[in-house]
């Protein structure tokens, strides 16, 4: 009796949808990573921006390495890490040419969008360590549950890969400015809000699988030949 193959199934990276959600991610973190320059607080809880979009770019990287594979979403991760340091390097240019006569946001300019190495480099660190982790796990749990077990997979590699993104970013962009109990507040709150949201979107992020699944003609012709 012929054993019953239980690889997991991924689509090929050429598939029409690939591009697309590659597209987002790399958005979704660009933006995140400018409103991540501002602190704000709610209650007694110190977030930054980023806490509005970036979580998401945790979904969008957990529907790419579940439908195409590590692989393929090593390559959408690289190509975020090359485009937020293209970002930071072009406000930076920006804030390096002259103001023209009669604007006078400088000052304002360099605040907010001026290129802080420390920021940059804790934003890149992050990401990069965090996605790259998530994704290897998620696949990793995937070569042992197949097609089962989606929510394990999903809130499994979010567990690792924030853990790692939360604690390089905090640590590297605000230790010594956040001190004491505040900086361990802004670990703890930011890692665990980010998680809560996954668990909270996870029904959004089936759907979001589940259609892109039926509509990628790779994923399925692989689905059948198992």
């Amino acid at each position: 009796m012929k054993q019953q193959d239980t690889a997991p199934r991924y689509a090929e990276a050429t598939a029409s949808m690939y591009p697309v959600i590659s597209a987002v991610f790399v958005a979704l973190l660009v933006i995140s990573n400018v409103g991540a320059t501002k602190l704000f607080v709610t209650g007694p809880l110190i977030l930054d921006g980023g806490a509005f979009l970036f979580p998401l770019v945790y979904i969008t990287g957990d529907v790419l390495s579940e439908v195409y594979g590590f692989k393929a979403a090593r390559r959408t991760i690289l190509v975020g890490f090359a485009m937020a340091i293209l970002s930071a390097l072009t406000f930076y240019a920006i804030q390096l040419s002259p103001a023209a006569p009669g604007w006078e946001n400088q000052a304002a300019f360099e605040a907010i969008l001026g290129f802080v190495p420390r920021i940059v480099l804790a934003s890149v660190s992050g990401f990069l360590v965090g996605q790259l982790l998530n994704s290897y796990v998620l696949v990793k749990i995937k070569q042992r549950t197949s097609e089962s077990s989606l929510w394990f997979r999903l809130i499994g590699s979010t567990v690792v890969g924030e853990f790692a993104d939360t604690l390089a970013f905090c640590t590297i962009a605000f230790y010594g400015i956040l001190t004491g109990k505040d900086f361990l507040n802004y670990i703890v709150v930011g890692y665990v809000y980010k998680c809560l949201l996954e668990v909270v979107l996870l029904p959004v992020t089936y759907r979001v699988i589940a259609y892109i699944k039926k509509n990628e003609p790779t994923y399925q012709a692989a689905l059948e030949s198992i």
